[in-house]
């Protein structure tokens, strides 16, 4: 073989190399999938967040995959095995992402007046004469809806701001405890299937827009204290050019002037959003000081771990110049 064919060999070869190396999809070809809280069903929640995630696909040239799950703990877990990339979480979710599923905050959401905040509420069927006062006497008189265990408005703060400081515990207090969906529960209680439950005040604008016969069945007779909005979480492994398209997405999405901007704000309004705002995992301090508040109380309850759960508690509360509890 002459030196020159032995080079166009060669060079046929390298060729045929650099074929195969380019072989492999590019990253925006890969699923990324985004998974959508499931604190309300799949069927009144995919319809809502499809044109988002049409927007988001065409936009940054992500190839988008919705991913729903039947409870917070499958979307955290599915989140932890990398089978989800990024989603939308409440606070509480939020922080187990974070902790578990290699998760990081990068945005969080506001209504449509920009309030970054909501509302955990006890909702009862309008025209019982079910009272805060009487249900608080508990005796086992009433059956109770619970939200999810890792819902933040469900249980966490019905738990931290009214349950626990008053040394009640659920199980112990009404005839039966049931833990379902704000949706179910709101079902339930209207019906009369229920007779005390909590929700949220977005559940409330939703089933008000949705089914405002049903709404109107409900009243609420205790609202929380302010609680942080939903999260957008992404894992950190992700690619960081691909976080940075899906933060530049989301920060920027509903901002536009003129009809495209109107179309992205209706989609937000759709979902009770006004759009979405810088945010990290410092954003979820406020859970962490509810956790802490309720693993403190209950260890005072059973009288087991005090010190160690003061400790962490006074630890945290430190930085805001918050007295140790006596």
């Amino acid at each position: 073989m002459t030196r020159q064919a032995a080079a166009f060999l060669a060079a046929i070869l390298l060729l045929a190399g650099c074929g195969k190396g380019v072989s492999a999809p590019p990253v925006h070809d890969q699923p990324i999938n985004f998974s959508i809280l499931s604190a309300e069903t799949q069927s009144s929640m995919g319809p809502l967040w499809q044109p988002v995630l049409d927007d988001l696909k065409a936009q940054t040239g992500l190839n988008i995959k919705p991913y729903f799950g039947s409870n917070y703990s499958v979307l955290i877990e599915a989140m932890r095995f990398n089978q989800v990339q990024a989603g939308w979480f409440s606070a509480l979710p939020a922080l187990e992402a974070v902790r578990r599923a290699d998760g990081e905050v990068f945005a969080r959401t506001a209504d449509p007046s920009g309030l970054e905040s909501y509302q955990s509420v006890l909702i009862v069927r309008k025209g019982s004469g079910i009272t805060l006062d009487s249900v608080l006497k508990c005796g086992k008189r009433y059956d109770f809806g619970i939200g999810d265990a890792k819902s933040t408005s469900g249980t966490l703060a019905p738990m931290s701001y009214l349950f626990t400081p008053k040394g009640i515990e659920p199980t112990a207090c009404f005839k039966a405890v049931r833990s379902a969906s704000h949706q179910a529960n709101l079902f339930a209680v209207a019906n009369g299937v229920l007779d005390v439950a909590t929700n949220n005040t977005v559940g409330l604008l939703f089933a008000a827009r949705e089914n405002p016969k049903l709404a109107a069945k409900i009243q609420v007779i205790w609202t929380s204290p302010p609680l942080p909005e939903s999260a957008i979480v992404a894992r950190k492994s992700l690619d960081p050019a691909v976080k940075e398209k899906l933060r530049q997405f989301f920060l920027t999405y509903g901002t536009a002037p003129g009809p495209e901007g109107d179309r992205q704000r209706a989609n937000l309004l759709r979902l009770n959003y006004g759009g979405f705002r810088p945010a990290d995992n410092s954003y979820l301090q406020p859970i962490r000081e509810m956790e802490a508040g309720q693993a403190l109380a209950e260890a005072r309850h059973i009288g087991v771990g005090v010190a160690k759960a003061q400790a962490a508690y006074d630890a945290l509360m430190a930085p805001k110049g918050v007295h140790p509890t006596p």
